[in-house]
């Protein structure tokens, strides 16, 4: 009985004559870090996050931040922080009402692919104090399966330069220059609103700078 593998699959591979391939693939599966997977996962500076909602409706979020961000703290869990973001929230409600996740870990250098399969629970940030500076909570991941992805068509990228907007060791980060899209300031918490009025007041949309260089640098909080 395949944990991967269910009759939509079967088919596709039975009309490829993959089958005993992909039955070789899902034994090297493990539901346990091996250690290259750790150094791998540790090293990482960003990932992609498969959720579902209660609906049944998936969604997909990049998660990103500095190396060691992502950390295996058991044989078969790793953890990771959630930073502040748009306020929907959408990885965390999903991981609330329905467990099942999805990890993808790219390298683009390498180039190398690792998939882990899991069940998640959103967990506070003084599970683990001091360790996650700026985190709002942390996400805790029991791996079902873990493996290697072919990573053939994975293409290079030019810089390994991390986002601006990841926080330092005291937890503080530049104001997002986004924030300050006339569409959205209104709609803000009120000390969102606050920092876009210290930052010079709202954009226009034709007015977004991006965010490679983080609006109103100087203030770090």
């Amino acid at each position: 009985m395949s944990e991967l593998y269910g009759e939509t699959h079967r088919a596709f591979q039975d009309a490829h004559g993959t089958r005993p391939l992909a039955d070789r693939l899902e034994s090297l599966a493990h539901s346990t870090f091996e250690p290259n997977d750790r150094a791998f996962i540790e090293g990482v500076t960003f990932f992609f996050l498969s959720t579902v909602d209660a609906r049944g409706r998936p969604t997909v979020n990049y998660k990103g931040g500095p190396p060691g961000f992502v950390r295996v703290v058991g044989p078969a869990e790793l953890v990771f922080p959630v930073y502040d973001g748009n306020g929907m929230y959408l990885s965390l409600g999903n991981i609330a009402a329905s467990s099942q996740v999805g990890l993808l870990f790219i390298d683009f250098e390498s180039p190398r692919r690792l998939r882990v399969q899991g069940t998640a629970r959103v967990a506070p940030v003084d599970e683990l104090p001091g360790q996650f500076p700026g985190a709002q909570h942390l996400v805790r991941i029991t791996a079902s399966q873990v493996f290697v992805n072919c990573g053939r068509y994975i293409h290079k990228l030019e810089s390994k330069k991390l986002s601006p907007h990841v926080p330092d060791a005291a937890g503080r980060q530049p104001f997002p220059a986004w924030k300050r899209i006339d569409v959205i300031a209104d709609a803000l918490p009120e000390a969102d609103q606050a920092r876009v009025a210290r930052a010079g007041g709202t954009l226009s949309v034709a007015e977004y700078p991006g965010e490679d260089l983080p609006d109103h640098e100087g203030e770090r909080t």
